[in-house]
């Protein structure tokens, strides 16, 4: 069984998209319509931008977006996966790719999502890390046991790497900590702020009214989401989940797991990078993986 995943924020690269621009008279109508619907030309960015220009979060997210999305709208033969998931963003594409969005109401949702989360990281200086060769438990206890600062594990990205997010003083203490429980690597990372964290607080409050504003529908597979790792159809269920996104952890091992056990054996990323098909392999390194670029 095919799985079709989707990658989040920090796989963007200058000129993804361009072929498909270029040489699918579909991707070209997309494309130019989003650059309707968001006011600038982001395709301008997206090819001939530089790595600066990317890293604007009103870009970022609805670029990883439309790369992703576009991808799986003319892949050829229409779009039907056994099941689907992507990674916090990616949730997103994973949605409209499989008709739960709309097109249109999914890029809506992307830019409002990315203004919602630059506002929060400019109200609270806070950071995230990578924390490496620790058990989740280990991870869950140390941030637990930090009470004077906000820290929480964020992205449980594969056995063995989960990612913090929290306060500056929190995340810098709760490294401190876990090399000293014997972490391989706490590697801070280069972001501008608390993503899946209850820092962001202010930017779920945000959407959660465009999202109760968004028409939803049964999707045409099963969407593995972040909150729970779970496979679901139900609209009502799919939205109230997307709500909580932003403010709780990326469950992505117990997605891959997941997926695995109800019978998926070939992973294929549509999307910029290549970082989720290490992952998978991380969690079964027997599992067949590809990417669509």
């Amino acid at each position: 069984m095919k799985a079709f995943v989707f990658p989040g924020q920090g796989a963007q690269f200058v000129g993804m998209g361009k072929d498909l621009y270029e040489n699918t008279p579909q991707a070209k109508e997309l494309f130019e319509k989003a650059n309707g619907i968001l006011g600038f030309r982001i395709t301008d960015l997206m090819f001939e931008g530089t790595d600066e220009d990317l890293k604007q979060t009103k870009v970022t997210q609805p670029a990883i977006f439309l790369h992703s999305v576009i991808l799986a709208k003319t892949s050829g033969d229409p779009f039907k996966p056994d099941m689907a998931a992507g990674h916090s963003l990616g949730e997103f594409s994973a949605l409209v790719a499989a008709g739960a969005i709309s097109f249109e109401d999914g890029l809506v949702l992307v830019s409002k999502r990315a203004m919602a989360m630059q506002k929060a990281c400019e109200a609270t200086p806070s950071t995230m890390a990578a924390i490496l060769g620790l058990p989740d438990a280990t991870i869950e206890e140390v941030c637990t046991s930090i009470t004077d600062e906000m820290v929480v594990t964020a992205n449980y990205n594969s056995p063995g790497q989960v990612v913090i997010s929290g306060t500056i003083p929190g995340v810098d203490k709760a490294c401190e900590l876990l090399l000293a429980a014997g972490a391989k690597r706490a590697l801070k990372l280069k972001v501008g702020g608390a993503f899946h964290s209850p820092l962001m607080e202010p930017a779920r409050e945000e959407l959660a009214k465009a999202i109760e504003a968004t028409s939803f529908s049964k999707p045409v597979c099963p969407i593995y989401q972040n909150v729970d790792a779970k496979p679901q159809t139900d609209p009502d269920i799919i939205k109230t989940n997307l709500i909580s996104q932003l403010t709780s952890p990326v469950r992505w091992t117990q997605i891959v797991e997941n997926m695995i056990a109800n019978g998926a054996n070939h992973f294929i990323e549509l999307g910029p990078g290549t970082v989720l098909q290490g992952l998978v392999k991380k969690v079964n390194k027997e599992i067949t993986t590809e990417g669509m670029q």
